[in-house]
Parts: C-alpha cells; structure tokens; sequence
C-alpha cells in the first residue's frame, strides 16, 4: 500500500542513502555537485522542510519509505518534483505517489521537469495527465553536461 504522511526526521537518513545511488543520480541529473555530502544534503532539506511554500510528503510503500514528492514554486508555477529509491523503481509506487500528492495539492496548472532521456519519468508524469509545453537545457551535476529537460504541465 502506497500512502504520502509529512516528513519526518528519520526519513532524511533514508533519502541521503537513496541519494547515494549513482544510476539514480544520474536519472534525476540535477542532484547535488556532491550526493556524499551530508552537510549540504542536511541544509538543502531543512530549507525545503522551513519553507512554507514549499509541500512536502514522504512516500512509504507497506510502512517502508521509499521516497519522497514535493510541490515547490518555480518561475511562476508551483513545480512537481519527486525522487523513488531505486530499489523500489518499475513497481508502480512513484505513479501512484504522484497521483495521490495531485489529489491534496490542488493547485493548477502545475509543472514538473525531466531528463528527455528520463523515460520512467516522464512516462508517470504522462500517467498523471500531463502535457510537454516545452523544453529547458541546463547544466547537470550528475552527468558533468549540458543535458534537455522535457517540461511537462497539468492543467
């Protein structure tokens, strides 16, 4: 069973591991210049967590965390943004995770951004009705590179 509760101090050690993986790094692209460093991952989520703008929810399939999905402003939209540990990838959690967040989060249109070559990803935004509107290029910590992100909306 899939369920999203507020995040809570020990699910943080489970993201920094999450973190950790290096096919998961490169997946997400925009990730941390250094996923190993505790002290920048540690001040990354304590501004997302004081962030009244920001929604937040911890993922857990069967009481396990598995990840986490967040709704954040972003050049004028509220922007969709969610991370699954690898682990737990082609079973359907990150699909339904996103569908319930969207139930509680209300607010539209709302965008999310992907990897072109992202293709679990963009396939559960498509899954969630949305839309590509455009595309952004952007340099990736986790590919050293220039990389095409695919920007997806919900209306």
């Amino acid at each position: 069973m899939i369920e999203l509760r507020p995040v809570e101090p020990a699910d943080l050690d489970k993201f920094f591991e999450y973190q950790q993986d290096p096919d998961a790094n490169h997946m997400a692209a925009f990730s941390a210049k250094d996923p190993s460093d505790r002290g920048v991952f540690d001040h990354h989520w304590q501004n997302i967590l004081n962030d009244e703008e920001i929604t937040v929810r911890t993922v857990t399939a069967d009481g396990e965390v598995v990840g986490s999905v967040l709704a954040y402003p972003s050049e004028g939209y509220p922007e969709l943004s969610f991370w699954t540990a690898k682990s737990h990838w082609g079973r359907g959690i990150t699909t339904a995770a996103v569908e319930k967040f969207l139930a509680e989060y209300p607010a539209r249109p709302i965008r999310a951004r992907a990897v072109k070559d992202n293709l679990g990803s963009i396939k559960v935004l498509e899954k969630a009705g949305f839309k590509p509107v455009g595309e952004s290029k952007g340099f990736a910590n986790a590919r050293a590179a220039v990389v095409t992100e695919e920007i997806l909306e919900l209306l």
